[in-house]
Formats: structure tokens, sequence, C-alpha cells
């Protein structure tokens, strides 16, 4: 990168008058000092640009370090359905589900998705880097990252009949054998 440099006001003289211009030039493209030009196919130019490369590769950059607080996978699921439900307000119902097929699971920094087919994981892959940084910044933890897994053998099982309804609800909450039992009803 080159600096333009600010040139001191300039003197004319004029027989015996003495002008003095205190305009100080901007620092634009045209008044550069510019090198050679070169052509955009020739080996010259393609030379400088290698060259250029080469001298900014010396310039330091500074070490910025970025919070990786610890975190449970409670407060990641609770931050991945917020987000969810985020979504699903702004009308983005696709990705919503998405996030909701199942549960993700988290191994250390890395969070594990499972999707049940490849068109699937090309639009959670597009919406991505929006969670992942949603999450790092909540989860103060730059570490994350996002690992989506297609399990083809993933399906949605369908109740049909009111035994398998009743069935499936008793999976979730197996309190409803006892209310069954206690009430003596049918299915």
């Amino acid at each position: 990168m080159q600096k333009a440099e600010v040139e001191e006001p300039k003197v004319e003289s004029n027989n015996s008058d003495v002008v003095v211009s205190t305009e100080t030039p901007k620092a634009t493209a045209t008044n550069l000092p510019e090198g050679p030009k070169f052509s955009a196919l020739s080996l010259s130019s393609i030379r400088a640009k290698r060259e250029l490369l080469e001298s900014t590769r010396g310039i330091v950059k500074e070490d910025v370090q970025l919070p990786t607080e610890a975190f449970n996978e409670t407060d990641m699921l609770l931050l991945w359905s917020k987000y969810a439900q985020r979504l699903g307000d702004r009308g983005h119902k696709i990705m919503e589900s998405l996030l909701l097929i199942g549960d993700p699971k988290l191994e250390g920094t890395t969070i594990t998705h499972e999707l049940p087919n490849d068109s699937t994981k090309i639009e959670f892959e597009s919406e991505k880097l929006e969670l992942l940084g949603y999450l790092r910044g909540k989860l103060h933890n730059h570490d994350i990252t996002i690992d989506v897994v297609v399990n083809e053998k993933v399906e949605n099982k369908f109740a049909f009949t009111p035994k398998d309804k009743f069935n499936r609800l008793n999976e979730i909450n197996p309190n409803l054998e006892l209310l069954k039992k206690t009430f003596d009803l049918d299915i």
C-alpha cells in the first residue's frame, strides 16, 4: 500500500508579487506516485502482482483473543430452539423445521446435527453461518463449529391409529399410563 505525501504550500514568485497556495492535495488514486504501467496479461504484471503478494505477507496481524467460555448442551439446545422460533416468527418456516427436525448433539465445541437427505443439508448449509454467529455470540465461545450429517435412515414415525397415538404420547410422557389406569380410560 502506498501513501500519498502531503506537499508543503507552494510559493510562486512573479517579479515582485509572492503568492502562497494553501491548498493541500487530496489523497486520490490520481495523485499517488505511479510506477510503470503493465498490461493485465503480461508476464511483468504477473511478476508485479506476485511481488505485491510477497510484500503483504510480511505484515503481521494483531492476534485477537476471541472469547471461549465453557457451555453445556442444555444452554446450546435452548438457544438453538430460540433461534428456530425467531426464524419461524420471521416467516422462514423451512429453516425452522430443519432446525427442529431433531436435537443436535454436542461434543466439545462441535455441534452435530442430523438431517434426512442431501437437499435439506444444502438448504441448512446456506443459513448455517447466521446460526453459527448467533450461537457464538450468545454462548460467548468462538470455537463452536456445526457439522451436518445426512442420515437417510431417520424416519418420521406417523401415528395413524388411536393406539399408535397413545403409544407415541406415552413415550414422551410415561405418566399417561398412570392416568389411563387411574381413571380406567379406553384408547
